[in-house]
């Protein structure tokens, strides 16, 4: 069967691959576009295999808030580097992601991979369609949903940090805090949610580096209590000095506006993944010498 510009590009615009490998394909099956979109499909799912073990440490955040703000959703997609997090293939993906996380609100990363989209195909089987086309290893790797009775703020610095605060301050305020999330990164809302073997931890470390002064007992335990008082300020949003007004905390802030918050997130592209260092110079000389 002779392959035609016409079934090339529609079978380019069905599956978003280059031009020559659809044709590739077509010509493959006969001209059969159906088994050339399956083919292209079984050659995706392999160039996702072979890509898998790749490190995705970088990638983009992306939030959503219902229009009544009482639903919201934060995403993060990983690639391996920030000219792909900034194409527009891998953009579009992860917005239809999010969309579909905000619509079907499914449990886990694995319930969501399963999920059909509007435009035919899973959500898994999309991710491996744009790692054949971009050529990179892509993770969809984490989502939160929120559900609030009161209401949600969000904030995204560029693509890279997303927050989301769920609070009974008014827009402008509970935004603000928000910003404030992601410029000081608390890790928790207020005392009562620091975990009781994170202080005991923190509290053997102050311990061990005053016992090491040679001061007096007492003074040790004044020390120790100290010390530990400003470190929970520090890492929880309440005790923190407000980031747009220093001479006051969160928690005065939000005193003073008879609001509270019940919680907050935050996400950063590609924390707690541990990327490999490249030596580009060492890999050149490899490479020559190989």
């Amino acid at each position: 069967m002779a392959i035609t510009a016409s079934l090339v590009k529609e079978l380019r615009e069905r599956t978003g691959s280059g031009m020559m490998e659809c044709k590739k394909a077509l010509v493959e099956t006969d001209g059969d576009i159906e088994a050339a979109a399956e083919l292209m499909r079984k050659s995706g799912a392999a160039k996702a295999d072979k890509k898998a073990s790749r490190i995705a440490a970088d990638g983009a955040i992306k939030v959503c808030v219902s229009d009544d703000a009482k639903t919201a959703v934060i995403l993060e997609i990983n690639s391996e580097t920030d000219f792909v997090a900034k194409d527009d293939n891998f953009q579009a993906f992860a917005e239809t992601v999010l969309a579909t996380i905000m619509q079907h609100k499914p449990a886990s990363v694995e319930e969501l991979s399963a999920l059909a989209l509007a435009s035919g195909g899973t959500v898994e089987e999309a991710r491996q369609a744009l790692i054949a086309r971009v050529g990179e290893n892509i993770l969809v790797r984490r989502f939160q949903i929120v559900e609030s009775d009161a209401s949600i703020a969000s904030y995204l610095h560029g693509s890279r940090i997303g927050v989301l605060v769920d609070s009974t301050a008014d827009e402008d305020m509970a935004r603000d805090i928000a910003m404030h999330v992601a410029a000081v990164n608390p890790q928790f809302v207020d005392l009562d949610s620091v975990p009781a073997d994170y202080v005991a931890k923190e509290k053997a470390i102050l311990i061990a580096q005053a016992e090491s002064s040679g001061k007096p007992a007492e003074i040790i335990e004044k020390m120790i209590e100290g010390r530990l008082n400003k470190f929970l300020a520090e890492v929880t949003l309440l005790g923190q000095p407000f980031v747009k007004d220093q001479d006051q905390t969160v928690a005065s802030l939000l005193s003073n506006a008879k609001a509270s918050i019940s919680t907050f997130i935050r996400y950063e592209v590609g924390e707690g993944i541990d990327k490999k260092v490249e030596d580009f110079a060492a890999e050149v000389a490899s490479q020559l010498n190989g």
